[in-house]
């Protein structure tokens, strides 16, 4: 698990640094690819994190920190794979006429995830709870406007 764990960081901070630098596509399938991706990892370490913060799983600090590191990181993937002509997936229509708002949703994630990783970082679970609710009020904003069921 801890190597597991180790190699998810390692390679997420390796993705990050990617997707900050120019990302370009092929396709629009491969743009569409990425972000479901991108959404996906985060989902999945995100749910973890749901999973303690719910009591559904004990809570543990370090794993409950590793987890919203990866969630902080991954926050800043999917926006790249969201340019003209990669229509599609599972994103309404909608979200290519309201690019600025989308932005904007991306950048409260982005500040909303960085708020969880440092609750996590306390070892509180009280905190961490806090922060919890406010980043996945902030998902479900945009799911809720942006997202095909």
């Amino acid at each position: 698990m801890k190597k597991s764990l180790v190699s998810a960081l390692v390679l997420t901070a390796l993705a990050a640094s990617f997707a900050a630098q120019a990302v370009s596509f092929e396709k629009p399938a491969d743009a569409i690819k990425y972000r479901q991706s991108a959404f996906s990892l985060m989902a999945s370490h995100f749910g973890d994190l749901g999973a303690m913060v719910k009591g559904d799983k004990p809570f543990d600090a370090k794993t409950a920190q590793a987890n919203a590191d990866l969630v902080a990181t991954l926050s800043a993937l999917p926006w790249a794979g969201f340019g003209p002509g990669t229509e599609g997936g599972k994103a309404k229509p909608a979200i290519w006429k309201e690019m600025d708002k989308v932005n904007a949703g991306a950048k409260e994630l982005q500040t909303a995830a960085a708020a969880l990783k440092t609750a996590a970082a306390s070892g509180n679970l009280d905190n961490l709870k806090k922060a919890f609710a406010n980043t996945q009020k902030t998902c479900k904003s945009c799911h809720d406007s942006y997202k095909d069921k």
